[in-house]
């Protein structure tokens, strides 16, 4: 019986012919997959394959943002031990002045956000998660920095950074363009009832469309001076903010003008363990 498998010439050649040759795509394609991996891959692992991509890597384009977030292929012990701040400075410089987005997942101090603020004019977009409160950006620092970025469209910064009264102005005044805003609120570092921060919102950043707040002892003029002065306005989360008072009234309100609304986690669970009781009164009654 003839054998029906193919020599061993033959299946290297078949396979070859099979594969793509990665430096024979054209470079505007190469520039397009490569963006898509995080900014961590670029610099200590793409621009070292080979001359193309290192100097593909040179090119600004490939830096219009940059991507720094704890991913699932990365440990949280391996993600500590790398100098994460280095990997951003050489990440902004090789922008060239031409970065528009930045996400970050570690603690941005205030050197480093002084340094992207003065090379990245252009920016429209931070998103800056921190999980380590140790040497972390100061209100001082913050100030300084996010002055110079007046072209700014999306702003998240959270834990443990909290945006007070005068923060918020400095942003509305200096971030003309700002269309969202997600962030803490000193207001539950206070005692009883504050509405500063939202009042500062409302009267400094008319312009937004979506906001998303955390805090705590905000009151319903706060969230009322929102709607009034929002008039844009297209989402608003307020599920992290414990303790606000809440009428019917409010809550319809903002469903009407609203159109994406999410209530508070508290009131949410207060209704859900009312409509329980009330069934089982019901229920009671019933039998």
């Amino acid at each position: 019986m003839a054998s029906s498998s193919i020599p061993p010439l033959e299946v290297e050649r078949e396979s070859t012919a099979t594969e793509p040759n990665w430096l024979e795509l054209p470079r505007d394609l190469t520039i397009n997959i490569l963006q898509r991996l995080d900014t961590i891959e670029i610099v200590t692992s793409v621009c070292q394959v080979c001359p193309l991509w290192w100097n593909i890597c040179k090119d600004p384009h490939m830096w219009h943002t940059i991507s720094m977030i704890l991913c699932s292929h990365y440990d949280y012990w391996q993600w500590l031990r790398m100098d994460l701040a280095t990997i951003c400075r050489y990440s902004v410089e090789r922008s060239c002045g031409q970065l528009e987005g930045i996400d970050i997942d570690f603690s941005l101090t205030d050197d480093l956000f002084k340094y992207i603020s003065d090379c990245a004019s252009h920016l429209r977009r931070i998103r800056v998660v921190t999980f380590d409160a140790a040497d972390s950006l100061s209100e001082k620092g913050f100030i300084e920095g996010i002055k110079k970025l007046s072209m700014i469209e999306e702003l998240e910064i959270s834990y443990p950074f909290k945006l007070s009264r005068n923060s918020i102005e400095v942003v509305g005044g200096s971030c003309p363009l700002l269309k969202s805003l997600t962030c803490m609120l000193t207001s539950d570092m206070k005692t009883g009832k504050s509405d500063d921060e939202l009042f500062a919102i409302a009267k400094s950043m008319p312009r937004l469309r979506h906001l998303k707040i955390a805090g705590n002892n905000l009151s319903s003029d706060g969230v009322l001076a929102i709607l009034n002065e929002c008039s844009l306005l297209e989402s608003l989360d307020l599920g992290l903010c414990f303790r606000l008072d809440w009428s019917e009234r409010l809550r319809k309100r903002c469903y009407d003008q609203i159109k994406d609304f999410k209530l508070p986690v508290d009131y949410q669970l207060m209704k859900m363990t009312n409509e329980i009781s009330s069934l089982r009164l019901l229920t009671n009654v019933l039998e």
